[in-house]
C-alpha cells in the first residue's frame, strides 16, 4: 500500500489540517513552531514502528475541553492498492473490480477503521457496542492481592488494544492464556482468594461471549479489515541527526548502561553494535587473556556485516567499514566510494560523519528494511552547509524510490522548487488552528519569505521584480533583448513595454522556480524560453507542474522560435544572420583562429547557428566561450545608434517579437481587468 493522502484533527495545535496530498517525496515547509512537529507526530502514531499511541490528555487541542472524545479520530489516510493487494481483496469481497484506494482511520482510543468507497469495514462490529461490552468487564477490585491486580490490569490492556486493533484471532487466544495466567497469582486462601476466582470466573465468561459474537460477523468484512491493518506501511519518526564519533570506551558505556544513564552518543554507538551484530557485553569480557583473538575476529565480522547491510542499502554512499579495539577503546574506520581511504571516522569531515550518522540511524530506524516505509523526517539537515543540503535532497531521491519520505523544513536549500507538487505549506488559521496548503499564492508570509530565499532572493533584491516581468534564461539574452528594445523604440517602433522587467534565470532550468517564486507574488510574467531541447522540457514542467494548476495566474510560458514564427530549433543567436554572428566569433578568437591557420568561418548543417559555430570551432580544436560571444554582441548593439544598422532580419523578428511580448501582457491585463 503506498500512501497518498492524509488528514490530521483535533491534534495539538490541528484542528483540521484538511487533506494532505502527497507523492512519494514530499516537503512541509512553515517557519519554526508553526506546527510541523505535530503533524509529523500525529502521522507517525498512525502506525508507528514503535510502541508509542495518541495520548488524549496530553495531545487534545487546548481551548476544546468539552468535545474531548476518545472517539474522536486523529488521522485519516488514504492508501493506494497493489494489483496484489487488489486480487486478494476481490476474491475476499466478490467484488469483481476492486477500487484502486482504501482508507484507514485512526482515533484516540487506537481503534482502526478500513473504509473503501464509503463501505465501512471496521474494527468494531456493528452488532457489539464495544465501549459496553468493555465497561461490562468485572472491576478490579481493593481485594485483590497486588500481583493479581497487576496481572488483571494486564490482562484488561492486552484485551482492550487487540478490540481496537481488530485482532479476533488474538483475542482468541487471550482466552485461553489469560485464565491459567490469573490462576496463578491466586491467594493462597480465604476470602481474597474467593474474591479473585469470582472475578476470573466472570472475566473469562464475558470475554468467550464476546468472541462467539465476533464469530457471528460476516467472515469478508473481518478478513478485510484484518488484511489492511496487517499489511498497513510502518510509519518511521526522526528528529534526532547527531553525530557518531566512532570512538568510545566500552566498559564507560557498559556502566552508564547498566545504570541507566545512557547518553544519546552511547543510544548511537549501541544502535552501531546492533546494526553489526556486535555484543557489547561480550566485546568488554573479551578484551584482555586468551579470548582477545575471539575479539579481534567479531571485529572483522561486525565490520563485514555492517559493510554488507550497507551494500544493500538505498540511498547511501558505498561504506566499507572496519572495527578495532585497544583495550576498553573501541575505534570505527569507514571509507566510501568518493575517498578510498580507510581512516578513523573521527578524521574525516564533519559533512561524511553527519551523511554516514544519518545513514546509520535511518537503518537503525528501519530495523534494516528500507523498502515500502513511510520514512517521516523532522527538520533534517539544519546544520548542514547549503550544498551538502543539495547532497542530501539527492540522497532523499534515492530513499523515496521504494519508500514514502515526507520532511519538514524552513531550510531554502531543502526545498526543490523544480517539483512544485512535492510543496506543501503549514498556514495559521484563526479558527481552525493549523492547516496545510499546497496554494502557493496563498500561504503565509513566512513560507513565501523561505521559498523566496530557495531562489537566491532577500529583502535587498527587491528591484530584481516588479509588477510585470520577462523572465528570459540567462544575462546574455538580458542583455540582448534590452539593447534590442532601446534600438527598436530610438527608431519609432515599439519595443519591451517602459514597466515590464526583464528578469534573467540562470538556464532554462531556472526560469522555473523563479516563475514560480513570481506566480506567488500574483505578478504578471512572461517566461521566455529558446526553443531548444532544455528550453521546451523546462516550458513544459512550468506548464505542468505550476501553470495547469494556477489557472487564474498571469503567467504565459513562451518559446523563442515560436515568438518570431521561426519553426525547429531557435535560440537568441538565431535572432541574427550567420554572417553576423561569425563576424562577432572571428572579432572574439582573432589569434587562435590565425593560429589554427582558418581564414574563414564556413558553417554547415541546418540546425542553431550556435551550435554551428562550435562544431566548425571544434574542428579545428578551439575552445569556445558563449558568454564572451555575448559580452562582444552586447558591445556592438550597445553602440549602434539607430535601428538601420541591425541586419533587416535581426529587426523584423525583433519587431515581431516585442509585439508578441506586449500583445500577450495586454491580453493578461486584459483578463484581469
Amino acid at each position: 500500500m503506498e500512501l497518498i493522502a492524509f488528514r490530521i484533527r483535533m491534534y495539538k495545535g490541528i484542528i483540521d489540517s484538511k487533506w494532505v496530498n502527497v507523492n512519494s517525496l514530499a516537503v512541509l515547509v512553515g517557519k519554526n513552531e508553526s506546527g510541523k512537529t505535530s503533524l509529523l507526530k500525529a502521522l507517525h502514531k498512525f502506525n508507528p514502528d514503535s510502541s508509542e499511541s495518541y495520548d488524549i490528555k496530553k495531545e487534545w487541542p487546548r481551548g476544546h475541553p468539552s468535545k474531548r472524545s476518545e472517539e474522536q479520530i486523529v488521522c485519516q489516510a488514504k492508501f493506494r492498492l497493489s494489483d496484489r493487494e487488489k486480487s486478494y481483496l476481490s476474491r475476499t469481497t466478490d467484488i469483481p473490480e476492486f477500487p484502486n484506494t482504501v482508507e484507514v482511520s485512526r482515533n484516540y482510543a487506537g481503534k482502526f477503521e478500513v473504509k473503501i468507497e464509503g463501505e465501512s469495514f471496521s474494527d468494531k462490529p456493528q452488532d457489539i457496542e464495544l465501549d459496553k461490552f468493555i465497561g461490562a468487564l468485572p472491576d478490579i477490585q481493593d481485594e485483590f492481592s497486588l500481583e493479581f491486580t497487576r496481572r488483571a490490569n494486564r490482562c484488561f490492556g492486552d484485551v482492550t488494544r487487540a478490540i481496537n486493533e481488530g485482532e479476533y484471532e488474538r483475542l482468541r487466544r487471550l482466552v485461553s492464556m489469560q485464565e491459567p495466567y490469573l490462576i496463578e497469582a491466586l491467594s493462597s486462601s480465604g476470602v481474597r482468594q474467593e474474591i479473585e476466582k469470582s472475578f476470573i470466573d466472570r472475566y473469562i465468561r464475558y470475554l468467550r461471549s464476546f468472541v462467539l459474537e465476533v464469530e457471528k460477523l460476516p467472515a469478508s468484512k473481518i478478513k478485510v479489515h484484518r488484511y489492511v491493518i496487517r499489511y498497513l506501511p510502518k510509519f518511521v519518526y526522526m528528529d534526532d541527526y547527531r553525530i557518531f564519533s566512532g570512538s568510545m570506551q566500552l566498559d564507560e558505556i557498559q556502566s552508564r548502561r547498566d545504570n541507566d544513564q545512557l547518553t544519546e552518543e552511547d543510544a548511537t554507538f549501541l544502535a552501531l553494535l546492533e546494526l553489526s551484530e556486535l555484543d557489547l557485553d561480550q566485546l568488554v569480557r573479551f578484551g584482555s587473556g586468551a579470548e582477545i583473538s575471539q575479539r579481534h575476529c567479531d571485529l572483522d565480522n561486525g565490520g563485514a556485516v555492517l559493510t554488507a547491510k550497507f551494500s544493500d542499502h538505498l540511498g547511501q554512499r558505498k561504506y566499507e567499514i572496519a572495527y578495532r579495539a585497544e583495550g576498553s577503546l573501541f575505534v570505527t574506520y569507514v571509507k566510501d566510494d568518493h575517498d578510498s581511504a580507510l581512516v578513523e571516522l573521527e578524521e574525516r569531515s564533519k559533512g561524511f560523519q553527519w551523511f554516514f550518522s544519518f545513514d546509520l540511524m535511518m537503518m537503525h530506524g528501519t530495523k534494516n528494511t528500507l523498502k515500502g516505509r513511510i520514512i517521516l523526517l523532522d527538520e533534517p539537515g539544519l546544520h548542514l552547509h547549503p550544498n551538502a543540503q543539495k547532497d542530501l535532497l539527492r540522497l532523499f531521491e534515492k530513499y523515496s524510490e521504494d519508500n514514502t519520505l515526507l520532511y519538514t523544513t524552513h531550510l531554502p536549500f531543502m526545498i526543490d522548487l523544480d517539483y512544485p507538487d512535492r510543496i506543501q505549506i503549514l498556514k495559521e488559521e484563526t479558527e481552525k488552528g493549523i492547516a496545510v496548503t499546497n496554494d502557493f499564492t496563498e500561504n503565509p508570509p513566512e513560507a513565501k519569505l523561505v521559498l523566496q530565499k530557495a531562489l537566491g532572493m532577500n529583502a535587498a533584491q527587491k528591484f530584481l521584480v516588479e509588477k510585470r516581468n520577462l523572465i528570459v534564461e540567462g544575462v546574455d539574452d538580458y542583455w540582448v533583448l534590452t539593447e534590442l528594445s532601446n534600438l527598436l523604440q530610438q527608431g519609432g517602433e515599439d519595443g519591451l513595454p517602459k514597466d515590464v522587467l526583464i528578469t534573467p534565470g540562470g538556464g532554462a532550468s531556472q526560469v522555473v522556480p523563479l516563475a514560480a517564486f513570481m506566480i506567488g507574488q500574483k505578478f504578471d510574467v512572461i517566461a521566455l524560453f529558446d526553443s531548444d531541447r532544455e528550453g521546451r522540457s523546462a516550458r513544459k514542467k512550468l506548464i505542468d507542474g505550476w501553470l495547469m494548476k494556477y489557472t487564474e495566474s498571469h503567467t504565459r510560458a513562451m518559446l523563442l522560435g515560436d515568438a518570431v514564427n521561426a519553426s525547429g530549433n531557435f535560440e537568441l543567436e538565431d535572432l541574427f544572420p550567420e554572417d553576423f554572428v561569425t563576424d562577432i566569433v572571428k572579432e572574439v578568437y582573432s589569434e587562435k583562429l590565425v593560429n589554427a591557420g582558418v581564414t574563414e568561418i564556413t558553417l554547415q548543417g541546418s540546425d542553431m547557428i550556435w551550435q554551428k559555430v562550435k562544431r566548425f570551432m571544434a574542428r579545428h580544436d578551439i575552445e569556445i566561450d558563449k558568454m564572451l560571444f555575448a559580452e562582444r554582441l552586447h558591445r556592438k548593439l550597445s553602440s549602434m545608434e539607430d535601428i538601420s544598422e541591425l541586419p533587416e532580419e535581426t529587426k523584423e523578428k525583433a519587431i515581431r517579437l516585442f509585439r508578441k511580448i506586449r500583445n500577450t501582457f495586454n491580453e493578461e491585463k486584459t483578463e484581469s481587468s
